[in-house]
């Protein structure tokens, strides 16, 4: 797999299809897009998009992708929603 960090003067800048940890909110998404200095973020099994500063993420690791995949199926299979 890819190394998905990619490293700028101010830190780490995720790239579009990367998966990152929002620590002010406590979630796990995949970058959709950046505007007026923030980031969207959708969880990674489709939803609602989210804005984020980009200082209050950073990557996420392999077990973080994991779990939050894991919590939306579990979400989505409560919800009655066949899969």
């Amino acid at each position: 797999m890819s190394d998905r960090r990619e490293s700028t003067a101010a830190g780490w800048n995720p790239r579009l299809g990367s998966f990152a940890r929002d620590r002010a909110k406590g979630r796990v998404g995949v970058v959709m897009g950046r505007y007026a200095g923030q980031v969207y973020l959708r969880p990674p099994g489709g939803g609602i998009e989210w804005t984020a500063c980009p200082e209050d993420l950073e990557p996420a690791d392999r077990s973080d992708e994991l779990s939050s995949r894991v919590r939306e199926l579990n979400a989505n299979s409560s919800h009655g929603r066949p899969w």
